[in-house]
Formats: C-alpha cells, sequence, structure tokens
C-alpha cells in the first residue's frame, strides 16, 4: 500500500488479499490483485494524484463488477490459468494436454 493510505483502504487491501488467499491464490499473487484493486479504487474516488484513463471510465467499481472479468472473455482462460489449476488439483498428464484437454479434465 502506499505511504499515507486512509485505515479504509488498508482495511479494503488486508480483506482482498486474505480473500484472494483463500481462493488459493499465493501470497505475491493475492498482494498483486489487493493493490490493484485498491489502487484502481482510491483512482475513481480521487484519492491518488494520478490515475488511468481506464480507471475513470469504468462504468462499475471492481467491488461492483465482483470478478465479472476475471478469466473470461471469448475465449475463457488462458492454458496458463487452466494448467495452474489442473496443477493445484493434482491432475497427472497436464504438462502434455492442450487447452481443450485441460479444460475437459478440470470438468469445465
Amino acid at each position: 500500500m502506499p505511504a499515507g493510505s486512509s485505515p479504509k483502504r488498508e482495511r479494503q487491501y488486508e480483506h482482498i488479499k486474505k480473500s484472494a488467499q483463500d481462493r488459493g491464490e499465493s501470497t505475491e499473487r493475492a498482494e498483486e490483485i489487493a493493490a490493484r484493486t485498491v489502487n484502481k479504487e482510491r483512482a475513481r474516488s480521487g484519492e491518488s494524484r494520478t490515475a488511468s484513463e481506464a480507471s475513470l471510465r469504468d462504468p462499475k467499481s471492481a467491488s461492483q463488477r465482483g470478478g465479472e472479468r476475471s478469466h473470461s472473455g471469448a475465449r475463457g482462460p488462458t492454458r496458463d490459468q487452466l494448467y495452474e489449476e489442473a496443477r493445484r488439483r493434482n491432475i497427472h498428464g497436464r504438462s502434455s494436454m492442450s487447452k481443450k484437454q485441460l479444460a475437459n479434465a478440470l470438468g469445465r
């Protein structure tokens, strides 16, 4: 978290980080997710000095979207994302599987 963040943003950061870790994300990845989410909220509410155009024009805040865009899109999750999930589930033979085979093995 940036120096001088409000107590509210500190609590938000810790809550998001814990939630990501509970979903199985590594500590490093959970910290990244939390920091990006909180920084975007700070930018939207005018608490940061700079803000990207995307942060300002997005119609919903990250908390309102509730993961609508996570791992989705025209083609769904990437092969690497599927592979990591297969690794967490200990699916054997995953290293030689295609994206489609990984999706089938994961029951998608």
